[in-house]
């Protein structure tokens, strides 16, 4: 069986594309969570994931002994083992975009990430509030995402960016958590795009195991002192 190293489902954006992308396409595997104590050379999360990965990272998609790291890599792998759970659409031009819009979502929207780290169990409206006002290159990221999702829901007809959900609306999940959680303003349209992500059974299920873990952990914590 598939083994997907991921770390804390709070906490770890990346861990959560490809646990939902598996959960949600119904492909079975099996999950190991090493839970991050600091990113540091000598802590338990990185002498945990050495033996796995070269990258020392998560997410890693182990198969029958094969490691995969890197997000869009694990993607790509599982669409080509698992070419009957369609990742991707099947239209080729469709199938381009997809991974055009994939790839800007890995490389770019930097403001936004570091500005707004994933943080799923916490309601953090009031610092979003702040960093909208004071952060014009964030409210940029966040207008590209309304005009790219805004383009894609209109082109499907929805409900997912292409219609049916893919590898895109994996990637972009943890997005959808960052503007929730932190209360951004977007247009009711995109606002029902996110809703929509958020009670698909994977992405409800990942919501649901950050719920549970309760635990705090400061140094992924710049806005609050305490759960």
């Amino acid at each position: 069986m598939l083994k997907l190293y991921i770390g804390n489902k709070n906490y770890s954006s990346w861990s959560m594309r490809p646990w939902v992308l598996l959960k949600q396409a119904g492909i079975p595997f099996e999950e190991v969570m090493v839970r991050f104590d600091s990113f540091a050379a000598d802590s338990q999360f990185r002498k945990s994931m050495a033996p796995v990965s070269p990258s020392g990272k998560v997410p890693v998609l182990v198969d029958d002994g094969f490691p995969v790291w890197d997000t869009l890599a694990i993607a790509e792998y599982l669409a080509e083992k698992f070419p009957e759970y369609r990742l991707w659409p099947q239209d080729t031009q469709a199938r381009a975009r997809a991974r055009s819009v994939s790839a800007e979502m890995h490389a770019g929207f930097q403001h936004l990430r570091g500005a707004c780290g994933m943080n799923i169990e916490a309601d953090l409206s009031q610092a979003g509030a702040l960093i909208w006002r004071d952060k014009p290159a964030v409210r940029a990221d966040v207008a590209r995402l309304v005009a790219m999702w805004t383009e894609l829901l209109e082109a499907h007809k929805g409900p997912m960016l292409f219609g049916d959900f893919s590898v895109a609306d994996a990637m972009f999940a943890p997005v959808v958590m960052r503007l929730s959680r932190f209360a951004l303003p977007v247009p009711d349209a995109i606002t029902a795009y996110m809703h929509r992500v958020e009670t698909l059974p994977g992405v409800a299920a990942w919501i649901q195991g950050a719920l549970q873990e309760q635990d705090f952990l400061d140094f992924e914590e710049p806005h609050r002192l305490g759960r």
